[in-house]
């Protein structure tokens, strides 16, 4: 079951992380590339599209909710805001998809250098500028509980980035994260780049698992650096 944001009657600020949590309760392995999409990057860090080619895929593809999540930059999140805002909808009393803010961080975990995603928070929160600067932080503002506590004071929703592709296991990174208060995983991610796109089973199911047991929220995400929202590369 998914919240259908593109058919309500309702706008959700693009900070509104109650909105997105009760989103992210509702997203399986089937939402993502074509309903929900939250990892995803532009020209502003290392992806190839411009934000305003990203937001005219989402409409292509009907996506009803989405974030774009630069490295260290919300540069794009603002063009791709502005371009969307002077979009029209398609189809009757269809509205246009939402767009949260969005941003992935490199932060030490375990003495291992993951991504923590950070979505609908406040842009312009001071506790987030030292994040917002184009790139990897150093010493205290590295640490993973300094990254997961910026974004949240900033009111925003921690989630860790593709579990399973660092060195450390997830069983090992997921627990610790918890504890330090993230708020989700990305459980539902491409790890071997297929053609359609779709979760990798076994890491989805670790993944998934781990969240459930430390009662996180799971998330999607296609982490698009080509052309095309419905692949990584």
């Amino acid at each position: 079951m998914t919240v259908d944001l593109a058919k309500s009657t309702t706008s959700y600020a693009a900070t509104d992380a109650a909105a997105l949590r009760q989103v992210l309760r509702t997203v399986t392995a089937e939402s993502c590339p074509k309903v929900f999409n939250f990892h995803m990057h532009t020209v502003y860090s290392d992806g190839r599209l411009t934000p305003e080619q990203l937001i005219d895929q989402a409409l292509s593809i009907g996506l009803q909710g989405f974030a774009i999540t630069d490295h260290h930059s919300i540069q794009g999140y603002y063009r791709a805001q502005a371009h969307l805002a002077q979009c029209q909808p398609t189809e009757g009393d269809r509205s246009l998809p939402q767009l949260w803010s969005g941003v992935e961080i490199n932060a030490k975990l375990l003495n291992e250098e993951v991504h923590i995603l950070g979505y609908a928070f406040q842009p312009h929160h001071a506790a987030l500028e030292p994040y917002l600067q184009q790139g990897t932080t150093t010493g205290l503002a590295y640490q993973a509980a300094q990254v997961i506590a910026a974004i949240q004071t900033a009111g925003g929703v921690a989630v860790l980035a593709h579990p399973a592709r660092y060195r450390r296991s997830p069983r090992e990174l997921i627990p610790a994260a918890a504890a330090l208060g993230i708020d989700g995983v990305e459980a539902y991610y491409a790890y071997a780049n297929p053609s359609p796109w779709q979760p990798s089973p076994r890491q989805t199911a670790e993944v998934s698992s781990l969240g459930d047991q430390h009662r996180l929220l799971k998330t999607c995400g296609t982490d698009t650096h080509g052309m095309s929202l419905l692949h990584r590369l």
